[in-house]
């Protein structure tokens, strides 16, 4: 619900408190994430270079790891292509080996269609538990401190559209897809759900995504037992079949007439998409809130891997809370 809808009796509400139950495994899981040590093991020093091809044409320098460990480098100390390359050099020249490292041109040419031997995927084999959301990032542009410095014309902002499917029983990022800033919530939807080999039991989304054509492309992959939880608009109506055949969208309809939404909030759990919107955080406060790629197919690669780097944080230890009032 928006903020404002309680914010006249807000003060009445006593706001729950939480501890932390494995403070000590969380601190080290920070103090990890930013540790600089460094190091290429001998299975990666064998395979930085490119494997020879025997069909016509130039024979590549670099293997995709090499291409990707220099663009997940960059991203994380946020570095543009040509720090990226000094950096990397520099790291390979205190570790004394003998390895090319990629220019900036070969980084940027590389990485647009990039295919990262790594897949963001939650790291259990149970089911997921699968909350979607979507966020604005800005791209390369001339800014709106430009266009009010010197009265230029306003022009449309350029913006990207990230994707992401959060697990809530890992933490981790499920799934991650980069479009244009037109492509609507409900459309990505199918390129998401392809990123996922297990079973989702239960779905969880913003009232974007209400309609026939989601809940019938999650039962069609995942079954008809999972568990959707997609709040309807204040505008909609009961089916014509309701009375003797009702549907989920029926159901949740009558329930929200019944108790009020606030209430089916709370009995379906549909607050647990509030963790969607904090890894959204999450990504803009860690990764940033601007692509630094200015082609397309570079900016789906730089997001892919900034879901990786995330993903890689939270390996290192997450935060288990306990309510204590």
């Amino acid at each position: 619900m928006p903020h404002k809808f309680n914010d006249g009796r807000r003060h009445k509400f006593e706001k729950k408190r939480y501890r932390i139950t494995n403070w000590a495994d969380y601190n080290e899981s920070l103090r990890r994430r930013g540790d600089v040590t460094i190091w290429l093991s001998p299975e990666v020093e064998a395979a930085w270079r490119a494997e020879r091809r025997k069909t016509r044409g130039g024979q590549p320098v670099y293997s995709d790891l090499s291409i990707v460990t220099c663009l997940t480098l960059g991203i994380v100390y946020n570095q543009p292509l040509r720090q990226t390359e000094g950096f990397v050099g520099s790291l390979v020249k205190l570790m004394g080996l003998d390895l090319l490292v990629p220019d900036y041109s070969t980084l940027s040419r590389r990485g647009a269609g990039l295919i990262l031997p790594m897949k963001a995927r939650a790291s259990t084999d149970g089911p997921i538990h699968l909350v979607v959301d979507s966020t604005g990032l800005k791209i390369f542009g001339e800014g709106e401190w430009l266009e009010n410095k010197h009265k230029t014309k306003a022009k449309r902002k350029s913006w990207r559209k990230l994707h992401l499917g959060l697990d809530l029983v890992t933490g981790e990022i499920a799934c991650s897809e980069l479009t244009t800033d037109d492509v609507g919530d409900p459309t990505a939807l199918p390129e998401l759900l392809d990123q996922i080999d297990g079973d989702v039991t239960r779905f969880i989304a913003d009232g974007a995504y209400d309609g026939d054509p989601t809940s019938d492309l999650l039962v069609k992959l995942f079954g008809v037992d999972v568990e959707i939880t997609i709040p309807p608009p204040k505008t909609a109506v009961l089916s014509a079949e309701a009375v003797g055949n009702p549907t989920l969208r029926d159901q949740r309809i009558a329930a929200i007439r019944t108790g009020g939404r606030m209430a089916w909030q709370v009995s379906s759990g549909y607050n647990q998409r509030s963790r969607g919107e904090t890894q959204m955080g999450r990504w803009k406060m860690v990764i940033g809130p601007k692509l630094k790629a200015r082609s397309f197919p570079n900016q789906k690669t730089e997001a892919r891997i900034g879901t990786y780097i995330l993903n890689k944080m939270t390996e290192l230890g997450r935060a288990k809370f306990e309510v204590v009032a």
